[in-house]
């Protein structure tokens, strides 16, 4: 009689460690789809958590489009005697002069720099947003450079066979000193302001009212109060220096180099404590330079149809056409 009972314990405890498992089984399959919904949960979060990589901007491919498709006549290269290589503690600039704007101080600088005048002057003045102020001594940045002061050039004669300015737009001369306006554009890829190309066919010398304008990467002759004292202390901007426009002398633009300018550091000698200013190791004229040591630089034709192209890319992009400090003028540069 206890066979039954023993036969029938037996099929419970199977059926019970059957169940058991049957259980077990689906909890462990039921804890892996956890896991792996947990971890397809966490890679999809990683996934949205990655940067994503902006293209460039309007601007940009506008500017990448002209290195890209403009041809090889679209393009001016500067000579190497209107080049100046300034060698910094930060590295190296690349100046474009503007003989046809600013003659005389031009000259200057070509004349200090042959003579070894710059080297080893401190940036003495660097104010972000502003500019980078060069030339003076190590000690004094106010010490007199052996040549005389130069007078102020803000005008050219406007001759469309020598001077040609793209003039783009009417602007303000001076936010703050001179609010009426002019025509403005650009000349061999410098912006620059001048009064219209008819106003000198009534001057007898064909002279007329022009200067480059205070864009970043001007370089410009430093002064006192006194217009006329320009002498060899010379800035580079760094951002927004408008208020200077028809006041100092605009002679070159930075063609190559200009993080250079921002990489300098900042502070005022004398004022700032613990500023430890860049210095600049050398100004050379890149033709005194050996052959191989000269880059090209080429800027484009800012009268060429390419660069036209470039502006109306660039009102396309913003909405409206761009101010002539905006735009970035193309540059190319090899070896």
């Amino acid at each position: 009689m206890m066979r039954p009972i023993l036969f029938a314990f037996a099929s419970t405890l199977v059926f019970s460690t059957a169940a058991c498992a049957e259980a077990e089984t689906e909890t462990d399959a039921a804890g892996g789809a956890a896991e792996i919904a947990e971890t397809q949960a966490a890679e999809a979060e990683a996934v949205q958590d990655e940067p994503v990589e902006a293209g460039p901007s309007p601007e940009e491919a506008a500017y990448q489009a002209v290195l890209d498709t403009a041809p090889d006549n679209a393009w001016r290269t500067v000579e190497a005697e209107s080049l100046l290589k300034i060698s910094t503690s930060e590295g190296v600039i690349w100046v474009e002069l503007a003989d046809a704007f600013a003659p005389a101080h031009t000259a200057r600088m070509r004349e200090l720099a042959r003579q070894d005048w710059f080297d080893y002057k401190v940036w003495h003045r660097v104010l972000d947003g502003f500019m980078a102020q060069g030339g003076g001594a190590l000690d004094n940045p106010s010490i007199t450079a052996p040549t005389q002061p130069l007078q102020a050039e803000f005008t050219i004669r406007r001759d469309p066979a020598e001077v040609e300015v793209t003039e783009i737009q009417e602007r303000m001369i001076n936010p703050r000193s001179n609010r009426s306006r002019t025509q403005a554009g650009f000349w061999n890829g410098f912006p620059a302001a001048t009064q219209p190309a008819a106003a000198a066919a009534i001057m007898g010398d064909g002279r007329v009212d022009s200067w480059l304008i205070h864009c970043d990467g001007a370089a410009a002759m430093a002064r006192t109060s006194d217009p006329n004292s320009g002498n060899a202390q010379f800035y580079i901007v760094r951002g927004d220096a408008e208020h200077l426009n028809a006041q100092y002398t605009v002679w070159g633009k930075v063609r190559a180099g200009h993080d250079v300018t921002y990489a300098l550091n900042e502070g005022t000698l004398g004022q700032d404590r613990g500023f430890q200013p860049s210095f600049i190791e050398d100004v050379e004229v890149v033709s005194d330079l050996p052959e191989d040591e000269r880059p090209t630089i080429q800027v484009i034709d800012t009268g060429s149809q390419a660069f036209a192209d470039y502006l109306a890319a660039l009102e396309a992009a913003s909405g409206e056409a761009p101010d002539v400090c905006e735009v970035d003028v193309p540059v190319r540069v090899s070896e």
